[in-house]
């Protein structure tokens, strides 16, 4: 529910709730001019929500500053900053992140203590922990930064205009430079400069008869007794 004298306030804003009954919004906050807001969103404490915003349904969002004209669905967004134009969700997670702006932050991808410069795009399945991102970078799918060996945690710096292929993981504490391209399914632990295109080196292995040991077959399956 959202108190009357507030829900007044909104409406002399353009603020649009869909739904007041199924939404929340606490007082202390503050929403921008024609931001529409969709039901079963939760805004909690000392949050600020610019202009021309659409928050889609089924968000929490708490303690966070939120400028102008971004997107935002099904997501859990708490003490983070969000600047302009940017996508986020659905199931995005947010914990101390800053995401500067024209940046898309998308499918169960969980970002914690980092930040994302200008145009960045991790559009799904990753996790950015303790890292500061350079603006146009691509984070594919299944990209985790290991910022954590079990005691301490460490911070990863990735440069302007890099490209981190699927399924990478980028050891912190580490830097990688400007324009970098890293191939699918390597494993990052030491710097690399500027302008390297980097590749794992392993060695695709096809065995010619080991399929039969492998996948059972209906003939070959154990009978139950």
């Amino acid at each position: 529910m959202i108190e009357k004298e507030f829900y007044e306030k909104l409406e002399s804003l353009n603020v649009k709730v869909i739904d007041k009954n199924s939404t929340y919004i606490d007082p202390s906050s503050e929403i921008g001019r024609n931001t529409i807001i969709y039901p079963n969103n939760f805004i909690l404490g000392n949050t600020i929500i610019g202009e021309n915003n659409v928050i889609y349904e089924n968000n929490h969002i708490e303690n966070a500053k939120i400028g102008n004209d971004n997107k935002i669905t099904n997501s859990y967004i708490v003490d983070s900053k969000i600047g302009n134009f940017n996508t986020i969700g659905p199931y995005s997670r947010l914990r101390g992140a800053e995401i500067l702006n024209n940046a898309k932050i998308g499918n169960f991808v969980e970002i914690k203590k980092s930040i994302i410069g200008d145009g960045v795009k991790a559009s799904h399945l990753t996790y950015i922990g303790d890292a500061e991102i350079g603006e146009d970078c691509n984070i594919a799918c299944g990209v985790i930064f290991c910022n954590y060996n079990g005691k301490e945690k460490f911070k990863t710096y990735v440069g302007k205009n890099c490209f981190v292929g699927s399924n990478t993981n980028i050891i912190a504490p580490v830097i990688i430079g400007d324009n970098t391209y890293i191939a699918a399914s390597c494993t990052i632990y030491k710097n690399i400069e500027s302008d390297k295109f980097v590749i794992s080196s392993r060695n695709l292995s096809i065995k010619e008869d080991y399929k039969k040991l492998h996948i059972k077959t209906h003939k070959n399956m154990p009978k139950n007794e």
